[in-house]
């Protein structure tokens, strides 16, 4: 599996995120600008001793990501009033779970070209604006994993 943050703006977002994909064996891709800098000591606290252990990627651009995506992968993007739930859909091995920024989720261009892939998290408290990142990846990647019967997994 891959997972995707567009322009992460929080440290410890990003870390925890890194430190899921590591205990998963899933590929980190994050895409330029971030709101913080790589070297910043809240993102290696939260990810602990994980990102030597997870395979990751650093894009400048949406443009230089989405040119590498093989044609044969799907991009599921998370994110509010999506047509479905992110548990309605089948998940395959290479695919790309993309999440936006914590303060503006993704760009409305992307969820426009992508509306057949365009997925929602349940909310049940419209006062509630959002979960957090790092609590969003894992509940959609954990929920994909689940479907492909835990791949990798050690017993």
């Amino acid at each position: 599996m891959n997972v995707v943050l567009i322009e992460p703006e929080i440290p410890p977002n990003t870390g925890n995120v890194a430190r899921l994909c590591a205990a998963t064996g899933t590929r980190l891709h994050l895409i330029e600008p971030f709101g913080f800098k790589l070297d910043d000591r809240q993102l290696k606290r939260a990810g602990m001793d994980y990102w030597q252990q997870v395979e990751w990627h650093r894009w400048p651009s949406w443009t230089a990501f989405i040119n590498q995506v093989p044609a044969s992968s799907r991009l599921w993007f998370i994110e509010s009033d999506g047509p479905r739930h992110y548990a309605e859909v089948t998940y395959r091995p290479h695919d790309y779970l993309v999440f936006g920024r914590e303060t503006a989720g993704l760009p409305k261009e992307l969820l426009a070209q992508y509306r057949e892939t365009w997925v929602r998290i349940p909310m049940f408290n419209p006062k509630a604006r959002s979960l957090n990142l790092s609590n969003c990846v894992a509940l959609v990647l954990y929920e994909a994993l689940r479907q492909q019967n835990f791949p990798g997994e050690i017993e």
